[in-house]
């Protein structure tokens, strides 16, 4: 792979400070972007407010990826690269072409062709240094998503991942030197205090984002069901809108089968289905007032949460499956780990948690620890340390 970040640190440390702060920089940020309702846009998002927020010079210019085109983009949404559609990619490369470096978000479903091959028309032509953050890296990926990222990370003047267990998989799967890869966390806003929701005064359970299957909420639903003999017996909040792609294909079937399953274990009063759009005072909100939060995923492959990052910043204890991101995470005591589709252990984890003398205590403050190298600021230096480093690097090559 090509890189000029050989035999330099591996991680970008985000608290050696703002030293590039007096430079004039452009970064723009190809990716998905609010309204879109996704996490992916809410992290291009909160990463752009990061990088500007507050520091004279920095200007980060959105080239927001869409299905199809919407009218009255946001001011800083400088082009819309449609879908299927060259002119609009010749007017988003004709938009960051004076930019200092384009920093790309990528995940294979997030642009067309098979597996997400069309960002190769992207990378091919892109004339500023390109930054890559994977989102996503397969511990065992086909041979065209094999070949399409190779083709991506060989275009690269510098790799993001954001996580280590990210960084290994990329190094197995792709053969990557350990070096050119570095590891810059997902970041995360604090939100240790702040008004609460009312509760039902009843212990309450979370998990939220965007819903659909594979996300593992039977199994949670399954856990609470065995919880039913405890004095009160605790809630589960399930929050978050069907996945907009999910919807178009199979509507809301996974969210009825869902509350079908409640209604078959007698739990229905206990499960609350919040499928309401929540702006981001009123989800932080939701967050500050759970006692734990619930990531009961199916995927082994999951090498990057939001929603734990965004737990941990909320000093919340945590009740995760086995996956890379969950294990790196809550390591240090923020979280109990079980393993997928076991309701019995994740009952079992959740009633330690919910009662055992000091435990939630303790892990909210190993939470609170753990979210210190998390925080958006910290995220928001290392992101333009990056880029003035590939900057000085191509203009020295």
């Amino acid at each position: 792979m090509t890189s000029l970040l050989t035999r330099r640190p591996t991680t970008v440390e985000p608290d050696a400070g703002d030293v590039f702060a007096g430079h004039a920089r452009s970064l723009a940020l190809v990716g998905t972007y609010p309204p879109t309702a996704c996490g992916l846009a809410t992290f291009t998002s909160n990463l752009r407010a990061a990088i500007t927020l507050g520091i004279p010079g920095w200007v980060a210019p959105v080239v927001r990826v869409l299905d199809r085109p919407e009218p009255e983009p946001a001011e800083e949404v400088v082009a819309q690269w449609v879908a299927g559609d060259p002119g609009s990619l010749g007017r988003a490369l004709a938009a960051v072409a004076t930019s200092d470096a384009v920093l790309l978000q990528h995940e294979y479903g997030l642009f067309a062709g098979e597996d997400g091959e069309e960002v190769l028309a992207l990378v091919d032509a892109v004339g500023p240094p390109l930054v890559v953050v994977l989102h996503t890296v397969l511990l065992e990926p086909s041979v065209h998503q094999r070949l399409t990222l190779d083709r991506v990370l060989a275009a690269a003047s510098a790799v993001v991942v954001l996580s280590e267990a990210a960084r290994r998989r990329l190094v197995a799967a792709h053969g990557v030197a350990p070096e050119d890869v570095l590891v810059v966390p997902h970041g995360a806003a604090e939100n240790f205090s702040g008004p609460l929701t009312r509760g039902a005064g009843a212990p309450t359970v979370l998990t939220w984002g965007l819903l659909s299957r594979g996300k593992g909420i039977e199994h949670g639903i399954a856990a609470l069901a065995r919880l039913g003999d405890r004095t009160p017996a605790p809630r589960y909040v399930v929050a978050g809108q069907t996945h907009p792609k999910v919807q178009v294909i199979e509507g809301e079937s996974y969210r009825h089968g869902l509350q079908q399953q409640a209604r078959r274990l007698r739990v229905s009063d206990r499960v609350e289905f919040d499928g309401t759009y929540r702006d981001w005072s009123s989800l932080r909100q939701l967050v500050r007032s759970v006692d734990v939060v619930l990531l009961p995923y199916d995927s082994h492959d999951q090498v990057s949460s939001g929603v734990l990052v965004e737990a941990l910043a909320s000093g919340k204890p945590v009740v995760a499956t086995r996956f890379p991101h969950a294990e790196e995470l809550l390591a240090s005591g923020a979280g109990i780990l079980v393993e997928h589709g076991d309701a019995e252990a994740m009952a079992r984890a959740l009633e330690r948690v919910l009662w055992e003398p000091g435990l939630a205590e303790e892990m909210s403050a190993a939470a609170r620890r753990a979210a210190e190298p998390l925080l958006w600021p910290a995220v928001g230096r290392a992101y333009r340390a990056l880029a003035e480093r590939v900057v000085t690097d191509r203009a020295a090559a």
